[in-house]
């Protein structure tokens, strides 16, 4: 793979549930099929098919209901664990439950059989980044629904149809900017942090180092699929074209201004 600054994280785009995990799942084939499509970023992979440069894609390829990638490994750092959805799902996303007792693989043969490659493999590509070029963006993508599902915190806000996740220490205040005002330019209705917020980076990195940017993109299900059918809305093709462009502009902004940083040292 060529040498690229960007990472492309694509965590919950998938509804494979692999046939040694269906049978820890309690659901009906018919609850499943709901679940997976309530909680699936459907067509994210295709959306953040980036073709205008090199860069590191990282798909999960599992559905989130076998092991969510962006959870703590650890449920007592995980605040999602509180609401039975650390990195393996107890619950549904209306609170039902969504093993078995004692179920079979157990946590920690998921997380040793999907979360530590995975993460292995973040690791390893920003480690690559950084070598290449002293910096490296993670762009985080996922999409939301229109109207909060029950295990979301609930608000009378209106939804925005792109919400950017942010973090103190790798959004710098005039790349979450200049995020926000490529979107809206383009006509977007654009929320900070709102309503999902943060951003994903590993450990090893986190607040360590500087030239390490981070970004989630939420877009909302409604600009690019029916919530109904889960079909592709016509305009699909339309709207991709329109995320992608924006997320050329940002890649090349934040390399500029990164590369600036680094030269002044």
């Amino acid at each position: 793979m060529a040498p690229a600054f960007a990472i492309f994280h694509i965590p919950h785009s998938s509804t494979v549930v692999p046939a040694h995990v269906r049978g820890s799942l309690c659901l009906s084939e018919k609850d499943l099929a709901h679940e997976l499509f309530s909680m699936t970023d459907h067509y994210t992979d295709e959306l953040f098919d980036y073709q205008f440069e090199p860069v590191h894609r990282i798909v999960f390829p599992v559905s989130r209901l076998v092991l969510d990638p962006e959870r703590f490994s650890d449920d007592a750092l995980e605040p999602m664990a509180e609401k039975g959805m650390g990195v393996v799902y107890m619950k549904t996303s209306d609170g039902r439950p969504l093993r078995h007792p004692n179920f079979i693989p157990t946590k920690t043969e998921l997380i040793e059989e999907f979360y530590l490659p995975h993460h292995k493999e973040l690791d390893t590509i920003i480690a690559e980044s950084l070598r290449d070029y002293h910096s490296c963006l993670i762009l985080d993508c996922h999409s939301f629904p229109l109207k909060p599902l029950s295990y979301e915190s609930h608000s009378e806000k209106p939804r925005p149809e792109i919400c950017l996740g942010t973090d103190r220490f790798h959004t710098p205040e005039w790349f979450a900017a200049e995020a926000e005002r490529l979107f809206q330019m383009k006509g977007f209705r654009v929320a900070r942090n709102y309503p999902f917020c943060g951003v994903l980076l590993p450990g090893r990195f986190y607040l360590k180092q500087p030239t390490v940017l981070a970004l989630m993109i939420e877009v909302n299900r409604s600009l690019y699929m029916n919530e109904i059918s889960g079909e592709r809305l016509p305009e699909f093709l339309d709207f991709k074209n329109i995320l992608l462009s924006v997320v050329s502009d940002l890649i090349v902004y934040a390399r500029k201004k990164l590369s600036a940083f680094i030269d002044s040292f």
